[in-house]
């Protein structure tokens, strides 16, 4: 089984009601491979991962991640934890994966949320700002969830963060 490690970034940023929080919404294919027409599904919200590249420590590839999927720069706080899941690649060989991300709880230091390379587009159709009390609700991907919910507990338990 091929092996995956990837790393990501709950990004946030204080506002006068709480904490924001940067999500992207991915692209997605318009056609499925056998060419059937679009169905028509809820949107999608994750948080912004990519592979850590040859000579990237995991914490690097969250910044970058965050950076190229959102436009945003952010300076890291503590690392959450990891998600580990198996799936399989809908592309190529269509081979057994089996995934470590690893995400970071992370603050925001300047940019603005979806300012992003046209190369980035092929990749993210938008990056937004959502309130963090709800991004546990409006995250697709439970272990991202899981996530958010590490990051509230830590704010509230460190609030000089």
């Amino acid at each position: 089984m091929a092996r995956e490690i990837s790393a990501g970034g709950v990004v946030v940023r204080p506002t006068s009601g709480g904490w924001d929080m940067a999500a992207i919404e991915p692209q997605r294919d318009l056609t499925a491979s056998t060419g059937a027409k679009k169905r028509s599904q809820k949107v999608l919200l994750a948080l912004p991962k990519g592979l850590v590249d040859p000579g990237e420590t995991p914490e690097q590839t969250a910044l970058r991640e965050v950076w190229e999927e959102t436009g945003i720069t952010a300076a890291p706080v503590v690392k959450l934890g990891d998600i580990k899941y198996v799936y399989v690649r809908s592309w190529g060989d269509r081979q057994r994966v089996f995934k470590i991300v690893s995400f970071y709880l992370l603050r925001y230091q300047s940019g603005r949320i979806d300012e992003i390379s046209l190369e980035m587009r092929v990749e993210v159709k938008r990056a937004v700002w959502v309130a963090l009390e709800d991004a546990a609700r409006k995250l697709t991907y439970s272990g991202e969830r899981n996530m958010v919910r590490r990051a509230q507990q830590y704010l509230k338990s460190h609030p000089e963060a």
